[in-house]
């Protein structure tokens, strides 16, 4: 699905045009990409938590010239999933 087909859907699911669906979908991801860039969790009950989590420090290969280099830590945005979404999604397809 696509942002735009997301603002028709809560545009006809709300009765609210698209452009303030819009609004409020870019207010929304606004939100919570701010929450993120402060270190806080965001977290939407049945939907799911989005948080930052901090991947190690590992070795790795450069794959044009096989050389070893380090790979630094780094923080990464990490997205789990809540009970009603894993359930819609094992529900749809097996």
């Amino acid at each position: 699905m696509t942002r735009e087909a997301l603002v028709a859907k809560v545009a006809a699911a709300t009765g609210i045009s698209k452009a303030k669906a819009n609004e409020v979908i870019g207010a929304t991801l606004d939100a919570i990409v701010e929450a993120l860039g402060k270190g806080d969790k965001v977290t939407l009950v049945g939907f799911g938590t989005f948080q930052v989590a901090t991947r190690k420090a590992r070795a790795g290969r450069n794959p044009r010239t096989g050389e070893r280099i380090q790979i630094p830590a780094t923080d990464v945005p990490k997205f789990k999933p809540g009970k009603r979404l894993l359930e819609a999604v094992r529900g749809c397809c097996g």
